[in-house]
């Protein structure tokens, strides 16, 4: 049964997977710039301007996981079997990683789209608790991984499940007109918002789970010892 702990003892060899695996680790990074972006872009300003190039940044964003693919391609097709698996965990890790990056791209259009800086209503505490939890979410993600610490990304996983529900209540609260106070706008946008949230909340749990969880159980709860 492998687990991410054993990619990460490849750290002490200079060969394309740990190439692969420093591919993913920027890749990881670089969304979290542009989730910090296109949040203050639409939570902060009244312009929906940008300080960074978000499809500039998301190009380099899907570069990196063709370079993860075509090395751990490559790494396998040198090697044959050796460290399948982890070239595996690798590929899904980076799958994870470009689906924040379109995340992120999305709510940077919302904020062009919404260009007054969003407020949410009665849903207002609830969403700046959940853009804190997914800020935080990508700071303690980072030393989770490289470290292969276990406690830390299980801690992540079982810390966080809140925000899926409450996501998922803040767009029903919506749909059923519970705040009568926001205008249209106002409403579907937070409900775009709180779903973007979710499914990078979501993916984020996933790539934890790549630490936590044999390869076939990543993106799953983990498996208690009976």
């Amino acid at each position: 049964m492998f687990r991410f702990k054993e990619l990460i003892e490849l750290w002490r060899s200079d060969n394309l997977l740990t190439q692969a695996l420093k591919d993913s680790q920027k890749m990881l990074n670089s969304t979290s710039q542009m989730f910090n972006e296109s949040v203050k872009s639409l939570r902060e300003s009244d312009s929906g301007k940008m300080g960074m190039d978000i499809y500039a940044k998301d190009r380099m964003v899907n570069k990196y996981q063709r370079e993860v693919r075509r090395k751990v391609l490559k790494h396998l097709a040198i090697a044959g079997g050796v460290n399948l698996t982890h070239g595996l965990i690798l590929i899904n890790i980076v799958i994870d990683l470009e689906r924040i990056g379109d995340y992120t791209k999305n709510i940077m259009e919302l904020a062009v789209a919404h260009p007054k800086r969003l407020r949410c209503g009665i849903y207002e505490d609830d969403i700046k608790k959940i853009e804190q939890g997914v800020s935080s979410m990508f700071e303690q993600i980072v030393p989770a991984l490289k470290a292969s610490d276990k406690k830390a990304a299980r801690q992540l996983i079982d810390s966080d499940w809140w925000m899926i529900k409450r996501c998922d209540e803040v767009v029903t609260g919506l749909i059923k007109a519970e705040d009568q106070t926001l205008s249209s706008a106002d409403a579907v946008s937070t409900a775009l918002y709180a779903r973007y949230l979710k499914r990078i909340a979501a993916h984020l749990i996933n790539v934890s789970s790549s630490v936590v969880n044999p390869f076939e159980r990543i993106g799953f709860r983990e498996k208690k010892a009976e």
